[in-house]
């Protein structure tokens, strides 16, 4: 299940796109383009301002995912690092901070009641980036991911796939070319994640997202 809060109709790569609206079309079909390489059989692009979530309510988002949590019951939850990922968004920030309250809240039968029962899963991931690529700000580029790693998956050949349904992104392959396809290539041969909740006590070293997962 993949949650997006926007369709992207603020990006500064547009592709062809005539407006805002086109893009914002543009990048829903590009999605669901790319979902369909990688399997994802259930994608939701909600219909938040691009570029301002920050300047939106704050319990209204969290209640957003709570209410998906509960009634999708996932046991590993994945979202960004607070940093803001690899083009350090202020909108992937808003979305890493909006995801682990609802992490933690949806567990807590007393917080957002009317969202159906509570409902605890198992472990919150955030993703770690290779690299910091950010437009007109060299400074920020040369700068090191701050998010660090617990777990590290070596993607073999399925970082053909995954570069595969990246290039279903039509509108945004100038990104490509700002960063550099060998770099995104090279970063796109593991994938790195910080386990920064999970249910019940004590941490381990792992080597499986789904590593010590039971069934609900």
């Amino acid at each position: 299940n993949l949650l997006c809060f926007t369709d992207g109709q603020a990006a500064h790569f547009r592709g062809s796109a005539a407006d805002d609206a086109e893009l914002g079309q543009t990048r829903r079909a590009e999605l669901d383009a790319a979902c369909a390489v990688l399997g994802v059989t259930r994608c939701e692009v909600l219909h938040y301002p691009d570029g301002a979530l920050p300047e939106q309510n704050f319990l209204e988002l969290v209640g957003v995912v709570v209410e998906r949590i509960r009634r999708l019951r996932p046991q590993v939850v994945l979202t960004f690092g607070a940093d803001g990922s690899v083009n350090l968004h202020r909108d992937h920030t808003m979305v890493s901070l909006v995801t682990t309250a609802a992490f933690h809240w949806a567990a807590r039968a007393e917080a957002f009641p009317e969202k159906g029962a509570a409902w605890a899963a198992q472990k919150l991931y955030y993703a770690s980036t290779p690299f910091v690529s950010v437009r007109n700000h060299p400074e920020l580029t040369a700068v090191a991911a701050t998010v660090p790693w617990s777990l590290e998956l070596r993607l073999g050949a399925l970082a053909d796939e995954k570069m595969a349904a990246f290039g279903k992104h039509t509108s945004q392959q100038a990104v490509l070319d700002r960063v550099g396809r060998d770099n995104v290539r090279k970063g796109m041969a593991a994938e790195r994640y910080l386990l920064a909740a999970k249910r019940g006590i004590g941490l381990a070293a792992e080597n499986a997202m789904w590593a010590g997962v039971v069934e609900d």
